[in-house]
């Protein structure tokens, strides 16, 4: 099995029967969904392209499901997590929580509920894809300058002036002007602002923070 790049839900608990019912429920609404009876056997199928999200429990044979969060999270998977647990392991499911899960959920859970969290889930997971999306392309525009360009436009989203540009890079303020003209071009933006808001997409971060 394959974990593709479908969005899906992946389940993961050690009881079959539970499993069954999610699967069930899941495959009534319309959603993709694949099971599994351990962390280790989610682990096998996974990858950095994996879409979706885990509904995880946090007591398993073997590898737990904070265990389990820790190595997606080490693995760098981007995968969401919404952790299943009885009125027991509530204590836990704060923990998994606190380690980066979006949303716990106590046995037995009510269906419609569930659903609708897991809806919720699947939703956040697309805005951060489609996040991650625009800070790939707005990276790519920027490694696809040249040196120079890329040194005009670190000095031009600072607020700096063509003659202050010209004066640091001991070029002509003409040149200067050429080399704008061309990474505006390429990174398809239409003025100074657009290539501050681009830097702020590709890097995280306010120009010379």
């Amino acid at each position: 099995m394959s974990a593709g790049d479908e969005v899906r839900v992946f389940i993961v608990d050690d009881d079959a029967s539970v499993r069954r019912s999610l699967r069930a429920l899941l495959g009534e609404v319309g959603v993709p969904a694949a099971d599994f009876p351990s962390a280790e056997a989610l682990l096998e199928v996974v990858h950095e392209d994996t879409r979706g999200c885990v509904l995880l429990d946090v007591r398993m044979p073997g590898m737990s499901g904070l265990q389990l969060q820790e190595v997606l999270r080490e693995r760098g998977l981007k995968l969401l997590v919404i952790v299943l647990t009885g009125h027991a392991d509530v204590p836990m499911a704060v923990r998994a929580m606190k380690a980066g899960a979006v949303d716990f959920i106590e046995k037995p859970f009510n269906p419609q509920l569930l659903i609708e969290r897991i809806q919720a889930c699947l939703d956040a997971e697309a805005q951060a894809h489609a996040r991650g999306q625009r800070r790939r392309d707005a990276e790519a525009l920027l490694r696809s300058l040249s040196t120079r360009e890329r040194e005009v436009l670190e000095l031009l989203v600072t607020g700096k002036p063509s003659k202050v540009i010209a004066s640091t890079l001991g070029i002509s303020e003409k040149t200067v002007d050429v080399h704008r003209s061309h990474l505006m071009r390429k990174t398809g933006t239409r003025s100074v602002a657009e290539l501050v808001q681009l830097w702020v997409v590709a890097w995280g971060k306010e120009p010379g923070s």
